[in-house]
């Protein structure tokens, strides 16, 4: 037999307000007691069934209620089923169906949630600089303990960036350098224009 818990009113031990319905599935497995012991087996399992549902979701949080809605189904069919045994009632399920939560509740869910999006999204951004950081610290103490390492990674750089023909390179010059050839050009002999013929 199924029988339909409609849709109740709970406040939860968090005291947030949500209808909640459910089903129960039962047999009668001894007709006669099911008769003598209650007037209507249905009507009673029912009624009691209401007040089960009622009185565990009351004691649960919100977030037990939507994450460990197989605990609860099985605490419920528990109750019920203890509470129907002396009517001849055995009963083998008990499932939370819907959850109805107030508007204001969906939307501070959905801001929470968004919130939490963010944050997930910063952290893992952080990370990424963090290891990117790391990596460009090994690579410079690389690079400095090798004179010609600069170099090379410039002149590698240049070649990346000279693929297109459409590119204009404008190459740099060492400052280092010119100061060594201003300083050969300063060192060498003065060289007349104009010769003269030795006599």
């Amino acid at each position: 037999v199924v029988i339909n818990v409609p849709a109740q009113e709970v406040i939860t031990r968090d005291n947030v307000t949500l209808k909640v319905n459910a089903v129960v599935y039962f047999r009668v497995m001894h007709p006669e007691t099911s008769i003598i012991e209650v007037f209507d087996y249905r009507v009673a399992t029912f009624q009691f069934a209401q007040t089960t549902l009622r009185n565990v979701l009351g004691q649960s949080d919100l977030d037990e209620l939507l994450t460990q809605r197989e605990k609860l189904n099985t605490r419920l069919r528990e109750i019920i089923d203890a509470g129907t045994e002396p009517w001849g009632i055995k009963v083998s399920m008990v499932e939370i169906k819907d959850v109805e939560l107030p508007q204001p509740m969906q939307r501070a869910m959905a801001a929470q949630a968004e919130a939490e999006r963010e944050r997930r999204g910063k952290i893992i951004h952080a990370e990424g600089e963090f290891q990117a950081s790391q990596q460009l610290a090994n690579a410079a103490a690389i690079i400095a303990s090798q004179p010609g390492a600069l170099q090379l990674r410039y002149l590698q750089t240049l070649t990346t960036i000279a693929t297109e023909k459409t590119n204009t390179i404008v190459f740099p010059i060492p400052i280092d350098l010119l100061t060594a050839i201003t300083a050969k050009l300063r060192e060498a002999p003065a060289t007349p224009s104009n010769p003269k013929p030795p006599a």
